[in-house]
């Protein structure tokens, strides 16, 4: 699956259309964050109201990205989180520590 990475104006823009494999979200991880280097983004939405289900390793990927954007200088906000996916969040006790969320674009 590939997952484009749009540029708006400074900010960049991941859409996940569909459920990633672990090693499909360990590879957008890379290209997203080559991608914020590179653009020197200021910030980065990725967009999940596709995705019905998040397992803990996807949870830990996303968290990692927010903390590795952070790092070099940038936001990140998760928009469009389906409610199961924050019920399973919780359930889990995974907390997305530093990603800012909002309901849509």
């Amino acid at each position: 699956m590939i997952t484009p990475i749009l540029t708006l104006g400074d900010v960049l823009l991941v859409a996940i259309q569909e459920d990633l494999s672990d090693d499909e979200i360990v590879e957008l991880q890379e290209q997203i964050i080559t991608r914020v280097s590179e653009t020197r983004a200021a910030g980065l939405v990725i967009e999940i109201s596709a995705i019905d289900m998040v397992d803990f390793y996807m949870a830990r990927i996303l968290n990692e990205i927010s903390t590795m954007v952070n790092i070099l200088g940038s936001q990140t906000v998760i928009t469009g989180m389906q409610p199961a996916v924050a019920i399973t969040l919780v359930d889990m006790g995974s907390e997305l520590i530093g990603v800012k969320t909002a309901l849509n674009l």
